[in-house]
Formats: structure tokens, sequence, C-alpha cells
């Protein structure tokens, strides 16, 4: 079976006036705009989790104005999940020290919140849900539906009970219909129905390619005394080479709890490379790891971000259908924030469809925004890396005295075509040591995960050609997939007649979704497995 591939047999169908896939800020931000604005709109919101907020993963501090006035009681109702932002630091790492920098303005957290996205999705579920929506968890959209004129009409749910064979087993259920006059897709970074629609109707045409970045992130318990309520840190620098983009955060929670996690950008040229033994490189550095000594570690996961900015976003409209969050493409990189971003155009969305009955006309009415202007004024920051941390750096800078008034757009390159061939690069010593701290590997790291698939079913991650992983990536680049995926998902194995096969372990993914940006050829494809199944990122 492939993604586009449905068993032909009887569906129930449901109507409603709204569909909204993605359970996430921006999802259910619109969803609870359309119901304050219009009480009588029939509204159904998809997640693919087994339980909303189980599959979000992000830092994460948040800009708390789009949230304050979409629920204004919130600080108060969500108090348990918040911890104020306290001071901020910015260092750079060499291999042995520790040199602190001005924080740059865009990292100023003055006012802004550290909080548990799962926890605070939870939050907003139960609020849709209250205003009158039908919140269904564990339910994942395998495909958009349209009508005879090509307009989207609702999305089709993913058959439960197929078997390896990719056919119908013992507990065979075929996935619903749910149609609806707009869809509103809200599925995050990489979504895999948005990915769909957005080529079919060419929304990427005339745009800079989109980026992305792989973040990592560990909640830690620290023993007692030694987190610091609201401290917010950054890095750049070591365990990552001058010519990679990358960086850490810390963020200090109440009770001695910490998150901590590295993010690498996708656009890194060298196969060798390895983003999950730089994070855990990162974690034993001499100045880091007396934080973490004695201490245990609760949870870990990792998700792609979107990272192409003002310059990549797709069209966000199309004939039945809405792009919103970071589905189009609106996080804000050198705040590292989106959640703000994506319950403002999310609520736009929802305003705009009760002020206008369609999707004709949203995409102009975002540009027009102060989100869109938000975009807009740090678009050149993140391409400027592309040339290195140093250059990147002073561009952050020119373009921050300039409020980003430059006379240019610098442009994204596509991260699959960023890699080079084995023959091309040699891979820098990157001065890695022996690591004490847990996880010591990826196997270990993806427990930590909670993970829960079911072992039966077709593999959700489809390669087009496996003859290619044997052969030219092997030889080209050294099969890259086992490097840059973050579970030990892809496995280069003896096939039994003295050459190598690819082993798809695909109940260890985490969902990221790296493979399917990342990989050089462009053939592997993520799909969603069973609803339900994947990591529970609830804590994160």
């Amino acid at each position: 079976m492939t993604e586009s591939t449905t068993i032909e047999v009887e569906r129930d169908v449901m109507e409603y006036d709204v569909v909204v896939v993605g359970a996430g800020p921006a999802g259910l931000g619109c969803a609870i705009r359309l119901k304050q604005l219009k009480p009588d709109l029939n509204i159904c919101v998809l997640e693919k989790g087994a339980t909303v907020g189980a599959h979000m993963l992000s830092g994460a501090v948040i800009e708390p104005g789009p949230l304050d006035t979409l629920l204004p009681d919130w600080r108060e109702e969500a108090k348990g999940i918040r911890v104020p932002a306290g001071r901020d630091e910015f260092s750079l790492l060499t291999a042995s020290r520790r040199l602190r920098l001005p924080t740059p303005p865009q990292m100023n957290n003055h006012g802004n919140f550290i909080v548990s996205l799962g926890n605070l999705v939870a939050y907003l579920g139960g609020k849709a849900e209250a205003l009158g929506c039908d919140v269904f968890a564990g339910f994942a959209a395998a495909a958009p539906l349209f009508d005879s004129d090509g307009a989207v009409t609702g999305v089709r749910i993913g058959d439960m009970g197929i078997d390896k064979d990719g056919q119908p087993g013992p507990n065979f259920a075929p996935g619903p219909e749910i149609r609806a006059k707009t869809t509103i897709m809200a599925e995050g970074c990489r979504g895999s129905v948005s990915k769909i629609l957005i080529r079919r109707f060419g929304l990427d045409k005339g745009k800079s390619p989109q980026t992305y970045g792989l973040g990592f992130k560990e909640l830690w318990q620290l023993p007692p005394g030694r987190a610091e309520p609201g401290l917010i840190q950054h890095t750049v620098g070591w365990p990552m080479d001058t010519a990679t983009y990358g960086g850490s955060f810390m963020y200090h929670l109440d009770q001695d709890r910490l998150y901590v996690g590295f993010v690498v950008g996708l656009d890194y040229a060298d196969p060798r490379f390895k983003p999950f033994e730089a994070f855990q490189q990162f974690k034993n550095h001499p100045s880091l790891k007396p934080l973490f000594d004695g201490g245990e570690i609760l949870a870990y996961g990792a998700r792609t971000i979107v990272e192409g900015g003002w310059q990549s976003m797709p069209t966000l409209e199309m004939p039945g259908a809405i792009l919103v969050g970071d589905a189009g493409g609106t996080l804000n990189v050198p705040k590292i924030k989106g959640v703000h971003q994506a319950i403002r155009s999310a609520v736009l969305a929802a305003e705009h469809l009760v002020e206008t009955g369609g999707a004709a006309g949203f995409d102009a009415r975002w540009r027009a925004s102060p989100g869109s202007a938000e975009l807009r004024k740090v678009r050149n920051i993140r391409p400027g890396f592309r040339r290195g941390m140093w250059a990147g750096m002073a561009n952050g800078a020119l373009e921050t005295i300039t409020a980003g008034h430059s006379p240019w757009t610098l442009q994204n390159h596509a991260d699959h075509s960023a890699l080079k061939r084995l023959d091309e690069m040699a891979s820098p010593d990157r001065g890695w040591i022996d690591r004490e701290l847990k996880p010591r590997d990826r196997v270990s790291a993806v427990y930590f995960a909670g993970n829960a698939h079911e072992e039966s079913q077709p593999a959700h991650l489809k390669v087009a050609d496996l003859s290619i992983c044997a052969t030219r990536c092997a030889q080209e680049y050294g099969n890259p997939c086992q490097h840059f995926c973050p579970a030990d998902v892809y496995e280069m194995v003896d096939d039994g007649a003295g050459g190598k096969k690819l082993q798809i372990n695909a109940a260890n993914c985490v969902h990221c979704k790296a493979c399917d940006i990342k990989d050089p050829y462009e053939i592997i494809t993520w799909t969603t497995p069973e609803g339900g199944s994947g990591p529970n990122y609830e804590s994160m």
C-alpha cells in the first residue's frame, strides 16, 4: 500500500461545517474562535495521537498575547502548567569553555511563560469540547477528499486493523470519511495530508523552498535546589562545527525539573553527521554536565520544526481548505517560537471564515496581518547562517539593527539538496568525548518517548525504491538515514546473500519526519500509522 492507496469498502460518512485536522494550538485555537463567533457551527477536530497532547513537542516558551486574547482566563485556569519566564542567558560554547554573550533582542523572554505544550493543548482541547466541538483523538487523517470540481471536501480517516501485507486483518475497521464545507489543515510541521495538498494545488509555486530543523528535547528531574525556576538558557557553538546551524535550550521549571533540548538545521552538508549524538555530546560539556549529575531523565522526544520563514510560506488557501500554524510555515525562528504565531493565524482564519464563508482571500489577509509582518522583519536571519555561524551572527545583528528593512530577501534551499556525497566532503573532527549521561544510544532514548505502535500493521514509512538503499545511497552517501534518524528506525542489515538491505524498525518511530525531509533521493515518505500510534509527549 502507498499513501494514496485505499481499500474499496463501504465507509461511514460524517458531515460537518468545519473539520480541523490536528489538535495542536493552531487547530484548537481555530475551533475555539469559530465557536466563540458562531456557536451554531458544527465543528470536528481530528487528532492522530492517542490523546490530545500526546504528539505535541516544543521547547516551549510562549508569548502569551494571542492566547490572552483568545482565552483571557487561561493564566489563572492553567496556572499549574506554566512557569513565568525569569532571566535569560545566551552563551557560546567551545570544547572546554562557556562564554556569556549579550542576549539577542528576539530572545528576550520578559513576560513570557515556559509551558508543556502537551499540557497546554490538553487544556485547549477541554475548552473546545466545552464550547461544543467534537474532538476525536486517535483518528489520523490519511488522505484528503475532493469534489467533482477538485475542491477539498474533508479527509478520510486511516483504516484500522491492516496487517503487514496491507490486507484487512480480523479486526479491520475502515476509516470513515469526514466531510465538511471547509477543512482547516493544522497538522503542524511537514503534515502528511498538507504535503499532498501543497503539491496538488501548487501552493509552493514561486516560493523559496521550505527548510527545517530537527529538534530534540528531554525532561529531567534534577537533585533538590539545582534548578532555578524561570531561567531560560540558550547556547550556540560546540558540539557543532561552525558550518552547521544549531543550538541548545535549557528551560528551568518548578519542582527541580528541567527541559533540555537541541536543534540542528537540516540543511547540513556532512552525510556522516549524527544530530542525536550532537545533542548527547552537548549535555556532557564540562560547564553543563554538573547540572545533570545525579539527576534522572524522565522523557525524550524529537520533532522537526519549520524554519523557512516568510519567503517559504506556501499560499495558505485553496478551494475548500486553509493552512494554519506550522502547516503554513508561520514559526518565528529567531525567537524560537511558534505557538503564538500558530494561534494568531488560526484565529485569523476563524474570523475570515465567519466573515466571508469560505477560504478565498485568507492568504492575502494573513500576509497583511501583524503575524506576517513579524516574519517579514526577520526573514533574512535564518538563511544568513548558510554561510556559517560567524557570518550568520553578523548578518543577524545587521538585520536586527535595520529592523528587517534590508532591500533584499535571502532565499532558502531544500534541505535534502544540501547533503554532500562522501567523496565531496571530509567530515571535520568534532572533538566529541565519551558520554556518561543517559541516554547513551538512540534505542535507549526511544524508551523514554513512550512509544506505542501496533507491531502487526504495515510500516508507515514508505521507501519508493529499496534497491537504491543498498546501491547508490550506500556508495554515494553511506546511508545517511542511519545517522539523521533520532530513533534508530533505519538500519542496514545483512541480506543473507553477502550484501546489505534496509530494515525499517517502524515501531521505533517518534514521528519527527526528518526522513521525509533529509533523504537525498526523496524516496522516503512518512505516512500516518494507525490512529493513536506513536509517542506519548503529554509531559513535554
